[in-house]
């Protein structure tokens, strides 16, 4: 069987109270997201989210540590999700080619952690960011326990 379970990364960047989304469609009620993608066939965690941030914001990253280990049961196929503390080592801040991606982004941004449920986000994701990420490297069941 292939394709029993598919694996996310995505990164929270913080910088000046402001955190780094992405513009692109996520669902009716949201169009920001976390980067992040899925990870490749003999890629690392790590290596996944350093090339994902790359390719999508053009910025270079590398973890400060894991955040959170998310279940998504209910995706085709069932995803695993797992959000990682970034900090910022090079780059420039830019929208990415689109070139391969059937979902482009659109807009890349840090905006004010203080508005983040005005880009979608739940109330429950922003307080997690502002509270610094209690109970960070834990798994966390479904990932609407995290407000995503």
């Amino acid at each position: 069987m292939s394709n029993l379970l598919q694996v996310r990364v995505t990164g929270i960047l913080i910088e000046e109270e402001r955190i780094l989304l992405v513009k692109q469609k996520v669902s009716d009620n949201r169009s920001w997201s976390l980067p992040g993608g899925r990870v490749e066939q003999g890629e690392t965690l790590e290596e996944a989210i350093v090339r994902e941030l790359e390719e999508e914001t053009g910025l270079t990253t590398r973890i400060i540590k894991l955040l959170y280990l998310c279940d998504k049961p209910d995706a085709s196929p069932s995803l695993l999700h797992i959000t990682f503390l970034l900090d910022r080592v090079g780059g420039e801040l830019r929208l990415p080619s689109n070139e391969f991606d059937q979902n482009p982004i659109n807009d890349v941004a840090f905006v004010p952690i203080s508005e983040l449920t005005e880009y979608g986000f739940s109330e429950t994701f922003k307080q997690l960011v502002q509270d610094r990420f209690p109970e960070a490297g834990s798994y966390k069941g479904l990932k609407s326990m995290i407000g995503l």
